[in-house]
């Protein structure tokens, strides 16, 4: 018989007819029942074996881990917490699994340990449960921009350039590093290597995105991106996914609505197509929380947070005015705050996004404006000649989810930019002529999609959210 996926077989109304399930085998209680999962829901199936008439030799092969056929009738069930089950009239093992050397007992496992054993923690509810939303998060990022007529552009991998200007980038090269061929000067020739110049894997497609949005108007782009960061935080990974969207005739005030109109869509997606997952997530949620002390508690729980993004418009406030609200509030004049808030100017930390979000609005807020000399080169300067015309995102829980601006289209403006951060402008040549040749108005995001995922499942390290996490000293699997 052709398999039926055991989420199709629980969402349908009808029973008394016979399916073929496959999936693996949770638990086997009893000689009789198996809680047996597929993958394509977190609910698993029932399978009741009639173990008076089965093989003794296949009732020892059906253990935890095992992968399993089965051919039976649907039916109502006659026990608690399940609606059906499958009373089994044929069973096949498909693949066995030592009970004895299998990591993925039927206990509470931690996630620490969980990281350690990757490659088999998708078969566990919370992580099958993650990276289904994931899977439709994704799916719901390209069916935003698509319907709103974007092209979906593949910027390079490898590249020259360093988008951010920080210089934490990864090299590339082909050449022999134990013997690499040298300059007269002693330094290594890379116009040996295979490139014929220094490259490294890209940081940010928002460089290139910006040249095809001066043709295209609408591109986004959403590919891997590389930050040879040594943070070993559970918010930096060293390898994500990035979502970075560009639109030729945008200005701030666009760019703000375009992002705000995304984050409430895809959530609203997740909720909608991942409820079970995300309602299972929620208690799991509720549970941790549990476990810390009363005054680190988060005051919402992962559904009331997904909520809050989706029913509250998100407030639009400068810099400036978040500095005097922060400066002024009794957190920051009680000293509650780690990063007291005193100068203009001062980079605000999560605690300090957070508290605008939860205590102050008690909304989304998107700040603005901020001082030119904590942003990047590419930001459009404004008249004041201290502030850029960026802007972030932050969330409840979380901070900042999405940080971008309107770019300088004035040519001169970005040279003058350019040379005050030692940006090289010969070897940027290719994005200052976008400036020379029919420049506009235009402006864009970028949203790492680790951490919109970590939000949506209220996981609290983003290594939890990506299959397998790339980070200092760690490239296993």
């Amino acid at each position: 018989m052709k398999r039926t996926k055991i989420n199709a077989i629980l969402s349908d109304d009808r029973h008394d007819y016979q399916a073929c399930v496959k999936g693996w085998v949770r638990t086997f209680r009893n000689n009789q029942f198996i809680a047996l999962n597929d993958g394509s829901t977190i609910h698993n199936l029932q399978l009741v074996v009639d173990f008076t008439n089965t093989a003794e030799d296949i009732l020892k092969r059906i253990t935890t881990g095992a992968c399993i056929s089965a051919v039976g009738n649907i039916i109502s069930s006659q026990g608690k917490g399940q609606k059906y089950e499958l009373k089994v009239t044929s069973l096949e093992i498909l693949g066995d699994s030592d009970a004895e050397q299998y990591p993925l007992q039927p206990k509470k496992h931690s996630l620490e340990f969980l990281r350690e054993i990757a490659h088999l923690r998708f078969r566990t509810s919370t992580f099958s449960a993650v990276f289904r939303v994931r899977n439709t998060l994704a799916y719901a990022v390209h069916k935003f921009f698509q319907e709103k007529g974007f092209v979906y552009l593949h910027t390079p991998v490898i590249t020259a350039s360093d988008a951010e200007g920080a210089g934490q980038m990864f090299r590339v090269t082909t050449l022999d590093m134990k013997n690499p061929p040298k300059t007269e000067a002693g330094e290594i020739d890379f116009s040996e290597d295979f490139f014929g110049k220094s490259t490294n894997l890209t940081v940010s497609g928002q460089l290139e995105a910006e040249l095809a949005a001066m043709a295209l108007s609408d591109v986004y782009t959403f590919g891997p991106t590389f930050r040879a960061e040594n943070s070993n935080t559970g918010r930096h990974l060293a390898e994500f996914w990035m979502i970075e969207p560009e639109v030729a005739f945008n200005d701030l005030d666009d760019n703000m609505q375009l992002a705000e109109d995304m984050l409430q869509y895809v959530i609203k997606e997740a909720l909608t197509k991942c409820a079970d997952d995300i309602a299972f997530l929620n208690d799991r949620l509720a549970d941790e929380e549990k476990q810390k002390p009363q005054q680190e508690r988060s005051e919402m729980g992962l559904l009331d947070k997904l909520k809050f993004c989706v029913e509250n418009n998100f407030e639009r406030v400068t810099y400036t005015q978040a500095f005097e609200i922060l400066r002024e509030s009794n957190h920051n004049k009680k000293k509650k705050f780690t990063y007291l808030i005193d100068k203009w100017g001062a980079d605000l930390q999560s605690e300090h996004e957070r508290y605008l979000v939860e205590k102050h609005f008690k909304k989304p807020v998107i700040l603005t404006d901020y001082p030119k000399d904590i942003k990047a080169f590419y930001m459009r300067q404004n008249d004041d000649g201290k502030t850029v015309r960026a802007m972030d995102v932050l969330f409840p829980g979380i901070g900042e989810i999405i940080g971008g601006s309107q770019r300088e289209e004035r040519y001169d403006k970005l040279l003058e930019r350019m040379k005050d951060m030692h940006i090289p402008a010969e070897e940027m040549y290719w994005y200052l002529d976008t400036r020379k040749f029919g420049a506009c108005p235009h402006a864009g995001f970028g949203l790492g999609f680790e951490r919109l995922v970590l939000f949506v499942t209220g996981m609290s390290n983003i290594r939890d959210v990506i299959a397998f996490a790339r980070t200092p000293k760690n490239c296993e699997f």
